[in-house]
């Protein structure tokens, strides 16, 4: 059983709701004017080098959440995620860099769209941790990503 856009919808809108400051559930009493705030980070059939998405695995459904903070002048090891997986850089600067060249960068706030099993690595080259809460749609037992062997 794949997840439906629904599902994938509500996993990122749960993801971008843990973000300090995101979203409002309830005004609160004491404060009447307060209302929700809803905004789209992105909506794509793409991973951000513009290659069509694959479709979702075969088998039971899983979604992870995971939250990696990545020091300054860190390098992640070249990997590749086997699964749709998409995310929000809460704080900082991260460049990803696809195994053909290809540069993204991102700063506080902005989407990413994951490349999906093709090998890339992200370098942190500004001056705070980078902060990135991602969310993987995958089935039961695929990791969430797959580390080159050296």
């Amino acid at each position: 059983m794949n997840p439906t856009p629904a599902v994938t919808l509500i996993v990122l809108s749960l993801a971008l709701a843990l973000q300090p400051g995101c979203a409002t559930v309830r005004p609160r009493r004491d404060f009447p004017s307060a209302s929700v705030v809803s905004q789209q980070l992105t909506k794509s059939t793409r991973s951000w080098d513009g290659n069509l998405l694959p479709p979702y695995p075969a088998g039971q459904p899983e979604v992870t959440i995971r939250r990696v903070i990545i020091p300054v002048g860190a390098r992640l090891d070249i990997h590749l995620h086997p699964m749709i997986n998409a995310g929000v850089l809460v704080k900082g600067e991260l460049t990803v860099v696809s195994a053909d060249g290809k540069k993204l960068r991102l700063k506080t706030g902005d989407p990413i769209v994951e490349l999906v099993n093709m090998r890339h690595y992200g370098i942190n080259e500004g001056r705070v941790p980078a902060e990135i809460i991602i969310v993987y749609a995958g089935a039961v037992g695929m990791p969430t990503s797959i580390v080159r062997e050296r």
